[in-house]
């Protein structure tokens, strides 16, 4: 019996020494991360354009990449609205904006990001909904830059001045009522055609 208790006593014993030996290693690489990770103060952050700045004119690329103006003063206002491929609740949210725009006379354009053969495939599968086809895709790597997308779907809403009235990410109708609401309300029969320039139903 006593035999059995002394080697109880010295696993025991073993088992302790073995779990301090564990723990003060735990402590040791805890302070080595808490170093790595420790603040390095406030970082400056890229911040894009905001409500009430004016988007400058430039040119973007339609998917066919044909020449598109957007920003500066057009006469009048635009829906900008950046999606990609791989985002489900923009396929949902693009018919809702849609008829959002139709319907205040505000010209919808969508904003690929992401690679150009997806967007090209995207714009494929919505050209073939006769309500879409006539919405102008667009690509533009200094529109991205400018405007500093963080989320998706984000909606960016112009005045004819092509100053940025509203911008956010919008998932509902509601949500995309709210952020056109900025705007007076047009007659649709009134608003600027995009017939001139290629959208969705190109060619691909």
């Amino acid at each position: 019996m006593m035999g059995f208790l002394t080697v109880l006593t010295v696993f025991l014993t073993v088992c302790v020494v073995g779990l301090a030996v564990a723990v003060f290693a735990l402590a040791r690489q805890i302070g080595v991360l808490h170093e790595r990770l420790a603040p390095i103060g406030v970082q400056p952050g890229v911040v894009g354009l905001q409500v009430g700045q004016a988007l400058p004119s430039l040119v973007a690329r339609t998917l066919a990449e044909g020449a598109f103006p957007i920003g500066g003063a057009r006469g009048g206002a635009m829906l900008l609205m950046v999606v990609s491929a791989d985002c489900p609740v923009c396929k949902r949210v693009i018919p809702v904006a849609r008829d959002v725009a139709s319907g205040r006379g505000i010209d919808l354009v969508l904003v690929g990001e992401g690679a150009v053969p997806a967007l090209r495939e995207m714009a494929g599968r919505l050209a073939r909904d006769p309500a879409l086809a006539g919405v102008p895709f667009v690509t533009s790597v200094e529109l991205l830059l400018l405007l500093q997308i963080g989320r998706l779907p984000t909606l960016v809403v112009l005045d004819k001045r092509g100053v940025i009235v509203a911008r956010d990410v919008a998932a509902t109708r509601r949500e995309v009522e709210s952020l056109v609401s900025v705007l007076p309300v047009v007659d649709a029969s009134a608003a600027r055609s995009f017939s001139s320039v290629e959208a969705v139903d190109v060619a691909l």
